[in-house]
Formats: structure tokens, sequence, C-alpha cells
């Protein structure tokens, strides 16, 4: 999930070398934690918030085929 998460968003970014995520495994769900540069941050989140939706549809479905719960934080 880490390196779908990480292709994507550097795909979005302007600056791919800032873009750090983080993987923590907890008792039911994984924590993906995805951190970009200040100035990529409303092209990561998008227009009312559609892109990181998006992102967080897309993780949830490859999850789901592992039967697992990720949550993605984008900070």
């Amino acid at each position: 999930m880490k390196e779908l998460v990480e292709v994507i968003a550097k795909a979005l970014v302007e600056n791919p070398d800032e873009v750090v995520v983080t993987e923590t495994e907890k008792e039911e769900e994984t924590l993906i934690e995805l951190k970009v540069a200040p100035s990529d941050m409303g092209k990561v989140i998008g227009k009312q918030g559609r892109i990181a939706k998006a992102i967080r549809s897309v993780v949830k479905a490859a999850a789901s085929k592992e039967d697992k719960k990720v949550v993605v934080d984008i900070q």
C-alpha cells in the first residue's frame, strides 16, 4: 500500500523528492501517512478534497483484496 500511495503522490506534485510516505501497522488497521511540500498540498488535496478522496478510494479498493483496513492521513 505504501508504494501505491507514493507513486500516486509523486505523479501529482511538483517536488516529488519531498514526498514522504510512512506505513504503521496497528492491530486491525494500517495507517499510511503522506507528507508533501507545503506548496504541493493543494495539488494532493484538490478542490473540495476530491483528489484526496480519490487516493483514499484507490487504496481502500486495493486493501479490500487483502481484507485489510487502511487509513490514509495527508499532512
